[in-house]
């Protein structure tokens, strides 16, 4: 089983901002698999689905950001998944809007969920696929990722997501490797 957890904040004012990146790939993962993320458990919202005869759970947090790892961790003891089988999808300001880098493991590189998630696996040792949301150089990054993408960027956006839930089912089939091979250009 692999486990694909997006990050973002429950609520239909965040719906669209850009710390909600990880929420709209699994939306579209959904929609390709064919499940609904609708189920209550581990302090958030799952569905599941198969991907080339692998079973595959979603889950979007729904503890806020910064405390991403509370659910995270619930799931991962329940679903008995281990952490190289997790693949934690999450906004990065050190990309543009558009771009997507996968990383077999690492530090949190300041995001608070990611944090969360490294303090309640005890481990950094887990998969995660970062999408741009631009913003490294603005001030007051806190407000900057909790406001829309403007409309000029939702093309880029859009087609990021798309390319951002392909490379989740390619880690789902093959692993980050290949996921990683084929995506971080």
């Amino acid at each position: 089983m692999k486990l694909i957890v997006g990050l973002g904040n429950p609520g239909f004012g965040y719906r669209h901002t850009r710390h909600n990146a990880g929420f709209m790939v699994i939306d579209r993962l959904a929609e390709r698999l064919g499940a609904k993320v609708t189920q209550r458990a581990y302090r958030g919202l799952v569905g599941r689905g198969v991907e080339g005869g692998v079973p595959v759970a979603l889950l979007k947090p729904m503890t806020m950001m910064n405390l991403s790892g509370l659910s995270v961790d619930q799931a991962v003891e329940d679903l008995s998944v281990a952490p190289r089988d997790v693949l934690v999808v999450y906004d990065e300001v050190q990309l543009d809007p558009g771009q997507i880098r996968l990383r077999p493991k690492g530090s949190a590189g300041g995001h608070n969920g990611a944090a969360s998630i490294i303090r309640e696996l005890g481990t950094q040792d887990f998969p995660r696929l970062r999408v741009g949301v631009g913003g490294a150089d603005k001030q007051g990054r806190a407000n900057y990722v909790l406001k829309p993408f403007g409309r000029s960027e939702w093309p880029a956006v859009r087609e990021a997501l798309e390319e951002a839930a392909d490379a989740c089912l390619l880690f789902v089939r093959e692993g980050i490797e290949a996921a990683m091979n084929r995506y971080n250009g």
